[in-house]
């Protein structure tokens, strides 16, 4: 599946429902796909690369339960939202890019699949060059 362990993937799991609320409806063919894509993605990283992101992904869930006396996980949705919003301008730059990063292999997880270009507007042509060229 993925690099992540059982609890760090059920963290990214909710992050990913947040961001793009589309995941959330996934099947499950869908959802293998969402976790091969960033799998994947995670895999091709560097070591280190990914012990930040899963140490990134363990502050995320412990965090909130300074404040919000829960885990990531357990939080009301207007509550994660929140999480995520401090994180977006947090004033540790790792914080920011460490959710600018999970946001890019959330992208990459949901509009990495081809049954989602559709809602996009995003038609391929895998023919290569013909349509410039005739």
């Amino acid at each position: 599946m993925t690099p992540l362990d059982q609890q760090r993937w059920a963290t990214f799991l909710a992050v990913a429902t947040r961001v793009v609320p589309g995941v959330a409806e996934f099947d499950a063919a869908g959802r293998e796909r969402f976790a091969a894509i960033v799998g994947k993605a995670l895999a091709e990283r560097p070591t280190a690369l990914r012990r930040q992101f899963a140490l990134f992904l363990t502050v995320l869930r412990w965090a909130p339960l300074l404040r919000f006396g829960a885990t990531f996980e357990r939080l009301a949705p207007t509550a994660q939202d929140a999480v995520l919003r401090w994180l977006l301008d947090a004033p540790a730059a790792k914080l920011r890019g460490g959710f600018w990063g999970l946001r890019a292999l959330v992208f990459m997880g949901y509009y990495g699949q081809p049954e989602t270009w559709g809602a996009i507007g995003y038609a391929p042509s895998f023919a290569g060059n013909e349509r410039l060229h005739g």
